[in-house]
């Protein structure tokens, strides 16, 4: 029994030290976050500017063509770091390309809601590259609603466009 005694503390003394070192494995396996990742950059700029929360934010984006027509994106952001799924939100909207008048008369939530139809959503739920696991893409168009869609790089590289060419920038401008 006494023999006994000594090999057991040894096997639990390996187990230990086995558990601890596959702690530290597993944490090695995970892919660390790149200082310059655009979500990890918006929520730091917003965690340290705005307590960690916007609600609805919007912007106006880009223009595009599509049939020999142009169009404006329109974006609402909206983003509570206390959330633990969906930390951000993403959604974009499309009206016809408007006139300089009419940007001068109207708010960018207004041209938002003449969108009326949410084609494309975001949800972002940690830092890193657009497509781990939390993160949602929805896709829809002026007769179908947003359903899931599967997130490709075209999807990958529209988010980050969308935090480095617009959000980003209009939030640090106010």
């Amino acid at each position: 029994m006494r023999r006994g005694i000594p090999a057991h503390w040894g096997a639990i003394a390996m187990l230990v030290i086995l558990g601890a070192a596959d702690g530290r494995i597993g944490r090695a396996k995970e892919k660390a976050i790149d200082p310059n990742d655009p979500t990890l950059r918006l929520f730091a700029f917003l965690d340290t500017t705005r307590d960690g929360k916007m609600p609805d934010f919007f912007l106006l984006a880009d223009i595009y063509s599509e049939q020999g027509k142009e169009f404006q994106r329109v974006l609402r952001a909206d983003y509570d770091k206390s959330r633990a799924f969906g930390k951000l939100k993403i959604y974009v909207r499309s009206v016809a390309k408007m006139a300089p008048e009419q940007l001068e008369s109207y708010t960018a939530k207004q041209v938002y809601d003449f969108g009326e139809t949410d084609l494309e959503k975001f949800v972002k739920t940690d830092p890193g590259e657009f497509g781990k696991q939390g993160d949602i893409y929805l896709r829809g168009d002026a007769e179908n609603p947003l359903t899931t869609a599967p997130i490709t790089d075209a999807a990958r590289k529209s988010y980050e466009v969308l935090i480095v060419q617009y959000l980003l920038p209009a939030l640090q401008k106010k």
